[in-house]
């Protein structure tokens, strides 16, 4: 055994350097590995004890909440409630076990209504965990900021508002998220205050959410758009047109139309579209007097608009785009002309497709 080591030893030794080089390397990587097999199982031994140690303590914190519950009156607590009270106020020193019990509160709130969810959010209060989520809104780490608002929306703290509302133009997206998502969430409409001081663009995502909160209440009071429509925040503009296309703003009309002239080809755009859904016939002689000063993806538009609201009176400016070199004008002008009824001394015939324009194959067999 002692010969077959010694004759390795001095084969490794009389082998080229390059040999000797590949052994070292994978020598290395075999303790490498090694050492990470020993990590990782260290790390899978901590995370099994901390699991149930997590499960252990919400266990425990769920029975204490359930008979803090049923442990008294509607209106008063009593020594045992209390006694509740203050065991949750240490442990909620602990991160770990604050966290927890943030978690089974919001479960209990989540699977009951009424009074008992009342009793909840007042707890939330007793404990003093409304004091330190928005003591976090001061803190310089802006995810335990974005944290904070989260929990404070989930347990719908509106007091909150002042010291919320003035970290709107956050540097962190993520904060502003959760900002905007707190307002209109616990405030609806009203809530939408924000946009009055937005400075940052507000992403077709956020749009998108903050939409879906809005869609999820009834009844609700639409506030005045015009202010945030004269906005010098692009985003904050494009948002107010969808705002006053889902809720049929017919009334701020007039800051629409004045966005036709908006630098912004984009918004532009939008406000054509949102006329044409508001139905507002005005805009029409507007758009016509200044057609051909406007963008190709504008004239797209109008005409587009021309579909549903055109009348007999348009049929000379409609004519004399028959023959329009875009494709999408040309089947607008087609639908509008088969749509618009002509009194016999007015007919006019429908010229044929160009000898000089071909159609497209493909896009024929695609439609």
């Amino acid at each position: 055994m002692l010969d077959l080591l010694q004759n390795s030893i001095d084969a490794f030794n009389n082998s080229h350097p390059l040999i000797r080089f590949c052994i070292y390397l994978s020598l290395l990587f075999i303790a490498t590995i090694a050492l990470l097999l020993v990590y990782l199982k260290n790390l899978r031994d901590r995370l099994r004890i901390k699991g149930r140690i997590e499960a252990t303590y919400q266990k425990k914190y769920e029975s204490d909440l359930i008979e803090y519950l049923y442990a008294g009156d509607d209106k008063n607590i009593n020594a045992e409630q209390q006694k509740i009270v203050d065991y949750l106020k240490q442990c909620g020193e602990n991160r770990l076990k604050r966290k927890l019990i943030i978690a089974t509160l919001l479960k209990l709130k989540n699977e009951i209504s009424g009074e008992t969810a009342d009793a909840i959010q007042n707890l939330y209060y007793k404990t003093g965990f409304i004091n330190s989520a928005t003591s976090k809104l001061k803190s310089k780490k802006w995810d335990s900021v974005a944290r904070a608002i989260r929990e404070l929306t989930l347990f719908e703290i509106k007091e909150a508002h002042d010291e919320i509302i003035q970290l709107i133009n956050h540097p962190k997206k993520e904060v502003r998220n959760e900002i905007q998502k707190y307002l209109v969430q616990l405030f609806r409409f009203d809530g939408l205050e924000f946009l009055n001081v937005l400075e940052n663009p507000l992403s077709e995502l956020d749009q998108i959410q903050l939409l879906e909160i809005l869609n999820k209440f009834n009844n609700m009071e639409v506030p005045d758009m015009n202010n945030w429509l004269r906005s010098t925040n692009n985003s904050v503009i494009s948002f107010t047109l969808k705002l006053a296309k889902i809720y049929n703003q017919y009334g701020a009309k007039d800051e629409i139309i004045a966005l036709f002239n908006h630098p912004n080809t984009e918004i532009r755009i939008e406000a054509i579209n949102v006329v044409n859904h508001l139905g507002i016939f005005e805009a029409v002689e507007i758009l016509k007097e200044d057609y051909f000063t406007r963008t190709l993806e504008e004239q797209i538009a109008f005409f587009k608009m021309m579909e549903e609201m055109s009348m007999p009176d348009d049929v000379s400016f409609i004519r004399e785009h028959i023959q329009h070199d875009n494709f999408h004008i040309r089947i607008s002008v087609m639908k509008i002309m088969n749509l618009i009824t002509v009194d016999s001394d007015n007919t006019f015939k429908v010229n044929t497709v160009t000898p000089d324009f071909t159609i497209d194959k493909d896009l024929t067999i695609a439609s």
